[in-house]
């Protein structure tokens, strides 16, 4: 269905079979490992695991904020993208690396241009809630096909046109994803 050769996928299916989350049967082929099905202890422990369980610091940029600064800011914090807040520190975008090469190769201008202008906008941000499972966080991630979500509550600020405004807590990346995996191996 996807159109790649064995050769392709076999290196991506030997892990996921050690894994334990896809088995291989000659004749058969592959099917769902038994490492997470609902009945296990790494399946159970996995759908009960929440995202403010596992949620890491927000790496914060305001809105206001140059480019130039979200650039320096990308390479300190070490992470592909940056959540954009307002001045009352409400969600007001992600920027992401594709997001700042693409304004700044080929305009020298661009450094000095609001994050604001480079931004994808509130509105259209996938974002998770604290008391979301990180399944649902997983799944969000793969639809959307983003590396991080911001994690996020209801602000208490006033709503701005009738939507509601939203506190930023924290991050949910792929990293974090992947050491929890990691993490459930290891507990086998």
């Amino acid at each position: 269905m996807l159109g790649l050769s064995r050769p392709t996928l076999r290196s991506d299916l030997a892990l996921l079979v050690m894994l334990g989350l896809v088995d291989a049967k000659p004749k058969v082929g592959y099917t769902p490992g038994s490492a997470v099905s609902a009945g296990s202890q790494a399946g159970r422990k996995l759908l009960g695991l929440k995202v403010s369980e596992v949620q890491a610091m927000p790496v914060i940029v305001r809105e206001t904020a140059s480019v130039n600064d979200a650039v320096v800011s990308l390479f300190l914090e070490n992470v592909g993208s940056l959540i954009v807040v307002d001045e009352d520190g409400c969600l007001s975008g992600v920027i992401s690396r594709k997001d700042l090469l693409k304004v700044t190769l080929g305009n020298p201008g661009a450094s000095t241009m609001p994050v604001s202008m480079a931004m994808t906008r509130g509105a259209n941000v996938v974002h998770v809630s604290p008391d979301d499972s990180v399944i649902d966080a997983a799944r969000k991630m793969i639809h959307h096909q983003v590396d991080s979500l911001p994690v996020v509550v209801p602000s208490k600020a006033d709503p701005v046109n009738g939507r509601t405004r939203w506190d930023v807590v924290g991050r949910m990346t792929k990293t974090i994803m992947t050491q929890i995996l990691l993490d459930l191996v290891a507990d086998r």
